[in-house]
């Protein structure tokens, strides 16, 4: 959703996760769009640090300057409360939250290399709802890595500013991706999770492509810091009632 906004709104996209032959397939169908931008995929595993090296190494090989870098990797776990695995805190956080910052600063020069006064470099990452409600749905390490990662989003738009890069981050509410299939993949699935949404609907593609365009074009030069609600209306919903019947 996100590679799809760019290369309609001009950007050179590049596309990298384990799955390289998948980042390839989505490249040459975003080509095919005949749209401003372009993109290339090819593979990139961030849940080891040799595995981050080689990703920066891959970057570098590509180009010498980066105008965003869009963290979105990530991973979940679900479990009761009683049988919640030690070593899912150590997987979710360190590809959820450490990978993210050991990217990013490997990056950073790039990012430093293409940022001006009027046009910064953007460092979007990506959070989630979870991150700013209190609740796990049983993905209790997942919904502590994402609050994590919109407190290190403010703390790096606070240390990156001097070097004219903004760093936001999303808060997504339900969208349908390979993560949430198991509750949104089909329509019925779909409009029950969105019957949950005080929107009455889970998101589209349209509503994560203007949001990145937004921020990533000249409207959003000036904002740095932010935590974007993507999620519906759902990061303001509560049951609490004092005294209206």
């Amino acid at each position: 959703m996100i590679a799809t906004g760019l290369v309609q709104g001009g950007a050179h996209v590049m596309i990298a996760s384990r799955k390289a032959e998948d980042c390839e397939t989505v490249a040459s169908e975003l080509n095919a769009l005949d749209a401003a931008g372009s993109a290339e995929g090819f593979g990139g595993d961030v849940s080891t640090e040799e595995g981050l090296e080689a990703l920066t190494a891959e970057v570098k090989k590509r180009t010498d300057k980066l105008d965003i870098l869009v963290n979105n990797a990530g991973v979940s776990w679900g479990a009761s409360f009683e049988d919640f695995p030690y070593h899912a805190w150590q997987k979710v956080m360190g590809i959820n939250v450490a990978a993210l910052f050991e990217l990013t600063r490997n990056l950073t020069p790039l990012l430093e290399a293409a940022a001006s006064d009027d046009d910064p470099a953007r460092v979007i990452n990506i959070g989630s709802v979870m991150g700013t409600q209190p609740m796990a749905d049983g993905a209790y390490s997942y919904t502590a890595s994402k609050a994590a990662v919109h407190h290190l989003t403010r703390t790096l738009a606070n240390e990156f500013a001097d070097r004219r890069i903004t760093v936001n981050a999303f808060a997504p509410g339900p969208f349908r991706s390979r993560m949430t299939a198991f509750a949104t993949a089909s329509e019925e699935q779909a409009e029950t999770v969105g019957n949950r949404v005080p929107l009455g609907r889970i998101g589209s593609p349209e509503d994560m492509a203007g949001a990145i365009l937004f921020l990533c074009s000249r409207a959003g030069a000036y904002v740095s810091g932010a935590i974007l609600p993507l999620d519906g209306g759902q990061s303001v919903q509560h049951g609490m009632k004092l005294f209206q019947e």
